[in-house]
């Protein structure tokens, strides 16, 4: 081998590839806390979305006692079935804090 070959040595490669490898780990786990968020406020805004649904269908109808989610589209105020909030067993006129997140 002639001194003037030019290359980088193993302990440079494999100081790479640790750099890589640690950098990749906080990207994971930084992505993962951000989807947890997205989750969370997705169910809050279903929460919002369902409340103010069954108050219309409470100023619509005259009574929200007992009503679900599949009335509440059947009365045209909902497009879809909530995929992240739950408001079975629900009695009251109001949803706030009465569901739960799916």
């Amino acid at each position: 081998m002639k001194k003037t070959d030019e290359g980088f040595t193993l302990i440079e490669l494999l100081i790479v590839i640790v750099i890589l490898g640690i950098l990749a780990t906080v990207v994971v786990f930084s992505v993962r806390g951000i989807t947890d968020d997205g989750q969370d406020n997705a169910c809050q805004t279903d929460e919002r979305t369902l409340s103010v649904a069954v108050e219309a269908y409470f100023a619509k109808y005259g009574s929200a006692g007992g009503v679900d989610e599949q009335s509440i589209v059947d009365a045209g105020l909902m497009r879809d079935l909530s995929a992240n909030y739950d408001i079975s067993g629900t009695t009251g006129d109001t949803l706030v804090g009465t569901g739960e997140c799916a």
